[in-house]
């Protein structure tokens, strides 16, 4: 089958290349020459586990190729799949559909024949028909049906999910259009993955509603972690107890600085304002998040704290700033409020990052970028760990310890515990929930 994937940012190059690993012939689209040619010239423009050798893998096998050239892409394709970005709007928090509705024109104009045109991206409920209006009014004559096929990627191991879903979901409108979606997914279904089809407004309201839940778990426990240090309770030992309970779970309750990313923030936000439009507030999402604000302002207290309650002339160390390991995605990361907080409050900040830099240099001005976490706490007097890469995992503590002028660690990760800290030789240790 052959499929246009209309973007080249993180799902759709992953969707693309995952596609073509199906067996399809995928061409991918972008209006961004240089990353085009990147692409062409075989290099990966993020870091995902996985995406470089799959892609130069299905490159050599004819079946995934990068173009500027929309139209050519589309002519013939019988699926082209929208995925583009819809940012959070300036003003309002509703999503920007700017780019989606621009891929909708394109695309009907250039439309050969019978395809199915399937938005990837997350779109507020009611998207996917106004794209069905943008490509009838670009070409009238166009036979064409719309699907929503929102995508459930966690960076990081995107490949896995896309490969072994816990579920595809697919809003359609006729039997010809699952036709073609079940054909796309074929190899999913030969496995018995679930793959659940829905009308359009259910599967734009199922991503949604299922991000919001899970920025509600994080939030949750976050919130209950501060309770902990309050009565002197340990936060794992409660997500544990909790997540041992079926109904529960145990994913996502995992105490830290907040929730970032690409996905959490502006989901929230723009479910939030969707329900603001159709009179139904949704108060546990605006709540989720205003708490996950201040629990990123709760962390620099605690980093504050260790400095003696003053910032100024003060040498940090900061482990990681991407908003989660296995990722260089800097978007809405915690690092984002913290790190400036501690410039602007007169401190020397030295970084460390095993992907961070590309994006972090232009995000978090002011700052000393090292190589190797041991030279970032050099003469250091706090050491934050902000991201619970693995390298930072395996730390040799007393090492690190006497290379700072004052060994205190603020472990926004829980990856360490009180006493194999201070047994290390640190003096002051700062943890979340316990």
């Amino acid at each position: 089958m052959k499929i246009a994937m209309i973007g080249t940012g993180y799902v759709g190059l992953v969707s693309g290349v995952c596609f073509s690993d199906f067996g399809h012939d995928v061409i991918c689209v972008d209006k961004n020459p240089d990353k085009i040619a990147k692409l062409n010239a075989g290099e990966v423009p993020i870091f995902e586990p996985g995406l470089q050798a799959l892609m130069a893998k299905n490159v050599a096998a004819g079946r995934l190729s990068f173009t500027l050239d929309l139209a050519e892409a589309v002519a013939g394709a019988e699926a082209v799949f929208i995925a583009v970005g819809t940012p959070t709007r300036r003003g309002d928090g509703h999503a920007d559909l700017t780019y989606v509705m621009a891929a909708a024109a394109e695309i009907g104009a250039a439309l050969t024949g019978y395809a199915v045109v399937v938005t990837k991206s997350t779109v507020p409920v009611g998207t996917n028909r106004k794209v069905g209006e943008a490509v009838r009014a670009a070409n009238p004559e166009a036979a064409f049906d719309v699907a929503s096929n929102p995508e459930f990627l966690r960076e990081g191991a995107a490949i896995d999910d896309f490969m072994r879903p816990d579920r595809v979901v697919v809003g359609v409108e006729s039997a010809r259009a699952q036709k073609v979606m079940s054909d796309i997914y074929r190899p999913l279904f030969l496995r018995e993955f679930p793959v659940v089809f829905t009308g359009l407004e259910s599967a734009e309201m199922i991503k949604y509603a299922a991000n919001a839940f899970l920025a509600t778990k994080i939030t949750f426990i976050n919130e209950i972690a501060a309770l902990c240090e309050r009565v002197g309770a340990d936060i794992k030992d409660v997500s544990k107890g909790m997540g041992l309970d079926g109904r529960i779970g145990n994913k996502f309750l995992h105490a830290g600085p907040g929730y970032g990313g690409s996905c959490f923030p502006k989901d929230t936000k723009a479910l939030a304002r969707i329900g603001q439009e159709h009179a139904v507030p949704m108060q546990i999402t605006e709540t989720v998040i205003k708490v996950n604000e201040e629990i990123k302002r709760r962390m620099l207290d605690k980093i504050v704290d260790l400095c003696d309650g003053q910032l100024n002339g003060k040498t940090i160390g900061v482990l990681g700033v991407t908003f989660k390991p296995n990722t260089d995605d800097m978007r809405e990361a915690p690092s984002l409020t913290i790190v400036p907080a501690l410039v602007g409050g007169g401190a020397k900040v030295r970084v460390c990052d095993p992907q961070g830099k590309r994006e972090g240099e232009a995000l978090l001005p002011g700052v000393r970028w090292e190589d190797d976490a041991y030279k970032a706490v050099q003469g250091a007097d706090v050491v934050v760990i902000l991201t619970e890469w693995n390298e930072f995992r395996a730390l040799d503590l007393g090492r690190m310890a006497r290379k700072m002028a004052t060994a205190r660690m603020a472990d926004l990760r829980n990856i360490y515990s009180s006493a194999e800290v201070l047994g290390a030789g640190f003096e002051r240790y700062d943890s979340v929930g316990r």
